[in-house]
């Protein structure tokens, strides 16, 4: 488990930056992940975008997606004013780099990309570009830190599955969390009811190089709760009373490879599989969207400010802006939280253009978690405040 200490960036060195940004500054994403979304949400509101892409992956972006304006400056199509690629997604930290996007006036939109591509300790104490949301929270989403979104979970009082401290006490459903052994974004997820299958399963998924030893060894193994999956997309704006700090965006479920092939087989061709193909893989692929029933919704609510006090108290100034709540439903109504993005979450691409559909019923038009982002920062610059939505 990893617990070496790590130093923040002063958050004073951003606001210096911000000083000599120019007027208007350019909302920047890495192009992977949800960066489709913030960039429709900068241009709806009004602000040029950047996609910073890894070479052989940017053609979503510099083609399909790439903005058309009049000579007005008036969108036309697309979303992606400009793209700007490197040999690998974390060149984008190095010194060179950095100083032209602090030159472009670029205001960075971190996603799962960012924290994932990028070494955190760089974006902890070497990445001088202002990031709009809470940089010092994005390392508690690795399970193996000693301080991560578990500790905090527990911290706010929010439920999450009973964790099973050793293979041999598992006695009934219970999944296995770790990532994949060659795709290390995806997870390398694997259920079992007894001591004797995890024996078995894990010594099957070691042999084909699903997973690897030492990510075993670090697992976490919790009792795995029955119920739908709902992620629940919110944001918190520290420009308004407090009150009205915590918005409800939208809701999201994951469509996973190959899981959600696996069970739309019926059980007989589901055996009539090899046994290789019998264990699932839980790679996203995609997203729905869905609502929840209105009794659950102040339960939601009731987590969701939780969960904003607790990260003010441990990581300040707290969440800023968007983040999600990954949840099962429990049979008894009760959400149960079993990962956290303390960002903007992988799902939000399904609202684009239309908006989410609890946000349009609060601001009273199409509302995605990219737009509202970018509100916030429009709002931040007419009132002098954008200092408080970086960090």
């Amino acid at each position: 488990m990893n617990s070496a200490p790590f130093l923040m960036l002063e958050r004073s060195e951003i606001v210096d930056v911000l000083s000599e940004y120019p007027a208007q500054p350019v909302v920047a994403a890495v192009g992977s992940h949800s960066a489709l979304d913030i960039a429709d949400g900068a241009v709806s509101e009004g602000f040029r975008t950047l996609v910073l892409a890894q070479k052989g992956r940017e053609a979503t972006y510099s083609r399909y997606y790439r903005t058309r304006r009049d000579a007005s400056g008036k969108v036309l199509r697309g979303c992606v004013d400009e793209v700007w690629t490197y040999p690998k997604f974390a060149d984008l930290a190095h010194v060179e780099a950095q100083d032209k996007l602090r030159t472009k006036g670029a205001l960075l939109v971190p996603n799962r990309a960012f924290s994932s591509y990028v070494d955190l300790p760089v974006i902890e104490s070497e990445f001088r570009v202002p990031v709009v949301g809470s940089r010092s929270m994005l390392r508690m989403e690795e399970r193996t830190e000693r301080e991560n979104y578990y500790t905090l979970l527990e911290a706010a009082g929010i439920p999450t599955p009973e964790r099973i401290e050793d293979p041999k006490a598992i006695d009934g459903l219970s999944i296995v969390k770790l990532p994949h052994a060659k795709k290390r974004l995806e997870r390398g997820f694997f259920t079992v009811a007894s001591a004797a299958e995890y024996d078995r399963k894990s010594r099957e998924l070691l042999e084909r190089g699903t997973i690897r030893p030492d990510d075993l060894a670090a697992a976490r193994i919790e009792r795995y709760v029955i119920g739908p999956v709902f992620n629940f997309n919110f944001f918190f704006s520290p420009l308004v009373p407090r009150d009205d700090g915590l918005e409800l965006l939208g809701v999201d479920e994951r469509k996973e490879s190959s899981l959600d092939g696996l069970v739309r087989l019926p059980a007989a061709q589901q055996l009539e599989l090899a046994q290789e193909g019998r264990v699932p893989e839980y790679t996203v692929v995609g997203h729905g969207t869905l609502t929840v029933r209105e009794s659950i919704l102040e339960d939601v609510f009731r987590l969701g400010e939780k969960f904003v006090n607790a990260s003010q108290g441990r990581y300040p100034p707290g969440i800023l802006g968007p983040f999600c709540l990954q949840t099962c439903i429990d049979k008894d109504g009760r959400p149960v939280v079993f990962d956290v993005a303390a960002r903007i979450g992988g799902g939000t691409n399904i609202h684009l253009g239309l908006g989410h559909p609890y946000a349009n019923a609060l601001w009273r038009e199409p509302m995605s978690t990219g737009r509202r982002l970018a509100r916030e920062i429009r709002t931040a610059l007419d009132d002098g405040r954008l200092a408080e939505i970086v960090t």
